[in-house]
């Protein structure tokens, strides 16, 4: 006896059938997301995915916007999300939410509608060539044949789907794109199609089907072949640990602070990763490497001749560039098949999984004299941070860590911007156990849908606050047009220092009268008005004792605008002269 036939499948024509077939396919695969914008030739992919009870599909006007909030849903739900576009240019305005997808290992299912052969390299309106749209982008790509209501070319989907949503996992985490051609009609008609199909079309179809498991490889002997004695008995030796987006960060930081203890060795953790928010699991943990670095004595003193790196490395080019220099013998350890080593070291790659590399360890060894110069390093550096930041009542930028890592509800959801907020994270939040999740675009490191990515962060469960310079939020304010339908909770802290304050830190800040208008860039927005026509709440801080009340107790639905104003210049001197004081508390 045949099981009943999914309630999801759509009769009524080729394309309703074959559109409904694919969404049937995904659900059981384990997708249950899709980004949608609007356009006539993806019509049946449309009402398929908005009509399946199983899937949360969400309209999203700007395609630019659209793929960064998918990125965001992705993020927050560990598994792949369905991009939907209609023919032409409409994809192309996925590449950055792409590009950004494939570097930083974040699974998406791009599906482009597009027309059918006879329709393309003919003039034929809102049509490119759309083959291979992304390049090496993606982990795999594939177009689609035009749909036919038979049991083998929708054999043929089914197969297809499966390999799609597999490859977003392998070899690595990434986007997929699938072309669909369709032929007119795309709205639901009446045509008769082979009764047969009912019959065969049963949930036995679908059986089989489920989510692809990642190929983590814990590879405990693997792990262990790597560290030779030699290796793990030098005393001159470190742990760093670079950007990495967990669903279990004090998992993570548990196994970080268990290799740390058995080796004796210091972990140098940079802010987008979550050791510092699990610091009481983290092990022997240096939080304050860039300032201790810029000390001359201190960073010719710490020079290491071993190193483990989990994820990748830290952002700090202080950090990088001493590396570089020492030129340590290095294990790299990480999950993705791409080379992470920017810096050319001596280094050897593990294929494992960081979070379960080494899982057990083996017995705890007394801190080495190296590190114990190191943690000695930090507690002097964070004593006088510590006391500088009590003396600070001005709005000299960098006030916002102390104020966030203080005040942000424990187990709360941070996401980053990239230029100045990723770096003053790294320069400053203190090491803690209240358990923020952090989340960022780290992959191509660009500043585009930073406020979409962070809505759809945001979309999944508990509250999120997201950290940004006005640039960056002003390259994606298309992103609130996501507003009237946005069901989650986001505070954007706004540190609007009117430009590109990352470029002060650079020699061209002084070496050209252009710096202001081409690198700058300063906007003159009135955020308050552009709040208002998105329909988004707005609150000008008036200090920073006022931004902690604000940031008490986060709202448990909605968006809101929490704007700082400082100072670009006069902030970018006092960085300078603040790490130049601190260093100076090493001598």
């Amino acid at each position: 006896m045949s099981r009943p036939l999914p309630s999801a499948l759509d009769f009524r024509n080729t394309n309703t059938l074959w559109s409904s077939v694919l969404v049937e396919t995904l659900f059981q695969l384990g997708v249950t997301h899709a980004v949608i914008s609007p356009g006539s030739r993806s019509t049946p992919l449309t009402l398929a995915f908005a009509g399946h009870a199983g899937f949360a599909a969400t309209p999203v006007l700007d395609e630019r916007s659209a793929g960064f909030f998918a990125l965001g849903l992705a993020k927050a739900y560990g598994r792949p999300v369905v991009l939907v576009c209609t023919s032409g240019t409409a994809g192309a305005n996925y590449f950055p939410a792409i590009i950004e997808a494939q570097e930083s290992g974040v699974p998406l299912l791009v599906l482009t509608a597009d027309r059918p052969p006879e329709m393309r390299a003919c003039h034929s309106g809102q049509t490119i060539d759309q083959q291979k749209l992304y390049g090496s982008q993606v982990n795999f790509y594939h177009e689609c044949a035009v749909p036919v209501a038979s049991v083998a070319m929708l054999r043929y989907l089914r197969q297809t789907l499966a390999e799609a949503v597999a490859r977003t996992h392998q070899p690595r985490r990434g986007p997929v794109h699938l072309n669909c051609p369709f032929r007119d009609p795309l709205h639901p008609t009446d045509e008769v199609l082979p009764p047969a199909l009912a019959t065969l079309l049963t949930k036995s179809f679908f059986a089989g089907l489920a989510a692809p498991v990642s190929p983590r490889v814990a590879a405990a002997a693997v792990g262990r072949s790597a560290l030779s004695k030699k290796f793990t008995t030098e005393d001159a030796g470190l742990i760093l640990v670079g950007s990495v987006e967990t669903a279990d960060g004090k998992a993570f930081a548990q196994h970080a602070g268990r290799l740390s203890r058995a080796l004796g060795w210091p972990v140098l953790a940079d802010g987008l990763n979550p050791l510092r928010m699990h610091a009481g699991v983290a092990g022997h943990l240096v939080t304050y490497y860039d300032t201790i670095l810029r000390h001359e004595g201190s960073a010719e003193a710490l020079r290491p001749k071993r190193v483990i790196c989990l994820g990748g490395w830290p952002t700090s080019k202080v950090l990088r560039t001493w590396l570089q220099q020492s030129d340590p013998e290095t294990i790299m350890v990480t999950d993705r098949s791409v080379n992470l080593d920017a810096l050319h070291l001596r280094s050897r790659v593990v294929t494992a999984d960081p979070a379960q590399w080494l899982h057990g360890g083996t017995r705890p060894r007394s801190l080495t004299p190296y590190a114990q110069r190191w943690l000695k390093a930090n507690d002097q550096v964070k004593n006088f941070f510590t006391k500088y930041w009590r003396t600070r009542t001005d709005a000299f930028e960098p006030r916002w860590v102390s104020v966030l890592a203080r005040q942000l509800p424990v187990r709360s959801k941070l996401f980053v911007a990239n230029s100045m907020p990723v770096r003053d994270l790294e320069y400053f939040w203190p090491a803690s156990n209240r358990g923020h999740a952090i989340y960022f675009n780290r992959g191509a490191n660009g500043i585009d849908g930073t406020l979409s990515t962070a809505m759809g962060v945001a979309s999944g469960p508990g509250s999120t606050v997201l950290i940004t310079g006005d640039l960056a939020l002003l390259h994606d304010t298309n992103g609130w047009l996501l507003a009237a339908k946005f069901k989650g909770s986001l505070t954007i802290v706004l540190i609007n220092n009117n430009g590109g304050g990352i470029f002060e830190h650079l020699p061209v800040a002084q070496a050209t009268p252009h710096f202001e208008d081409f690198f700058a860039t300063p906007q003159d927005v009135n955020f308050k008005q552009l709040c208002s026509a998105y329909g988004v709440q707005h609150v000008l801080v008036r200090a920073w004792s006022h931004l902690t009340a604000l940031l008490t107790s986060l709202p448990p639905t909605g968006l809101r605008v929490l704007e700082v104003r400082t100072a670009r210049k006069a902030d970018a001197a006092q960085r300078r002269a603040l790490f130049q004081a601190a260093a100076e508390e090493l001598r």
